[in-house]
């Protein structure tokens, strides 16, 4: 197959970049905006029809979320009118697209994990505009996957773990979040797992993914930093409250990986054995 991935240069797309030698039996396209507007209607299906592309897997978003509340166009510009396009690209060539959606969908209240069914109540501009991405790749693409993840890291860009890490031994104390609850997701396994749908082939439908377990912002922190071997800085718990942002926050976003286990058959690491991974790769 020939496979599209934009957004390559993110989090995401990079660990794609890495897995992807290991599926030699495919051709990839690595594209971010250097290479492909994903805005410019004509320039997206330029770049299928040009590479008989058979995948679309969307890494590309607007991610800052609280810089979203500030550039709500621009928000939704990225996050659902180029999905639209990319998803209406894919459609005319007769091919399918994965793309990759967020836990802000939901408004954080629930006390049990999210099901792909659950109701959907974004409470703020980036998870509004990422749902308004989802409704038009599910209306323009039939042949679809989403992929809905949360707390996302990895070895590269910007992320919490390697921010943890860098303040861990800058600073004597931390304060960090505790009464937000959810699971974090190693961007390498849900590259992994984004490769093992394009495998088996379309099983169209909305799916949730990050790493098993559940956990806070403090006590993922705590994790980093033993980890790390970072024993100088203690970590204090703060209520959301003593941590105002621009941007509203889920409380508890823990998502059901029910559905995409069973469908695609995969096994899911731990969360705090997938952040050694990234740890010891981070050394």
């Amino acid at each position: 197959m020939n496979i599209l991935v934009t957004g390559a240069n993110g989090q995401l797309g990079n660990e794609l970049r890495q897995l992807a030698p290991l599926h030699t039996a495919h051709t990839f396209h690595f594209t971010d905006v250097a290479e492909l507007d994903i805005t410019d209607r004509a320039a997206v299906r330029q770049a299928v029809k040009a590479a008989k592309i058979d995948v679309l897997i969307n890494c590309a978003a607007y991610t800052a979320v609280d810089n979203a509340e500030k550039q709500p166009e621009l928000c939704h510009t990225l996050n659902a009118d180029a999905p639209q396009l990319l998803a209406e690209a894919m459609h005319d060539v007769g091919g399918w697209m994965v793309h990759v959606s967020t836990d802000y969908v939901f408004d954080g209240t629930a006390h049990v994990p999210y099901r792909e069914d659950a109701p959907i109540n974004p409470i703020g501009v980036y998870g509004r505009t990422k749902y308004a991405g989802e409704e038009a790749v599910r209306k323009a693409c039939p042949q679809h996957v989403i992929v809905r993840t949360a707390w996302l890291y990895s070895t590269f860009g910007n992320n919490f773990v390697k921010t943890m890490i860098r303040l861990g031994r800058e600073r004597d104390t931390l304060g960090v979040i505790f009464d937000q609850i959810g699971t974090p997701t190693y961007a390498r396994d849900l590259a992994v797992a984004l490769l093992t749908i394009v495998e088996q082939g379309p099983v169209a439908g909305t799916y949730h993914f990050s790493n098993e377990g559940v956990t806070s912002w403090y006590d993922f922190t705590r994790e980093i930093h033993r980890q790390a071997g970072i024993t100088s800085c203690k970590v204090l718990p703060l209520h959301t409250s003593e941590y105002p942002t621009p941007a509203a926050r889920p409380h508890y976003s823990v998502l059901d990986k029910t559905k995409i286990k069973q469908t695609f058959g995969l096994e899911i690491p731990w969360w705090a054995d997938s952040l050694a991974e990234c740890v010891a790769r981070l050394s």
